[in-house]
Parts: structure tokens; sequence; C-alpha cells
């Protein structure tokens, strides 16, 4: 029961701070965006992926029930459009 036990731990722990990652990953991309306002580097294409791939994330989540996934993924979900958003309008512009 031990090993159980400490490999929950391990599992909730590693779960927790890939929550944790995931969320913070768009923020760099943002905050370099907003204060240079340039955004010519970086990929359209990878942005509409990331934020397709989390939507799906989501979209399990919730039929699973899994409250934390869900609130990680609306959020991340949230970040990765607005840094989309600017792309888009970038890219019009």
């Amino acid at each position: 029961v031990r090993i159980v036990n400490d490999y929950l731990t391990l599992g909730y722990i590693a779960g927790y701070l890939g929550l944790a990652f995931g969320i913070l990953v768009p923020l760099p991309q943002l905050y370099k965006m907003i204060k240079t306002k340039k955004s010519n580097d970086v990929s359209l294409l990878t942005y509409v992926f990331l934020c397709l791939a989390v939507m799906g994330y989501l979209i399990h989540a919730i039929y699973l029930g899994a409250v934390v996934f869900i609130v990680s993924n609306a959020l991340g979900l949230t970040l990765n459009t607005i840094v989309l958003i600017i792309l888009i309008r970038r890219k019009i512009k």
C-alpha cells in the first residue's frame, strides 16, 4: 500500500506541475508581443494548433468532470487565444 500511496502522490505532484507549466507557456510570448509590439517571427499556425489542442483537452476534462483540468485548460485556452487574436490582427494589417 505504501508504494501505491507514494506513486499517487508523485503522480499528483507531476500532474499539478504540468498544469502550472502548461498555463505559463503563453505568458512570455504574450508579454514580449505586447512590450515590443512585434510578432513577425511568431507562427500563427502553431497557435492555431495549440488552441485546438487545448480545446480538445478542455472538452475531455468537461466530459470527465475533472474540475482542476477544466479550470487549467480554460485558463490556458484563454491565454493562448489572446495570443492568437493578437497574431491574427497583426497579420491582417
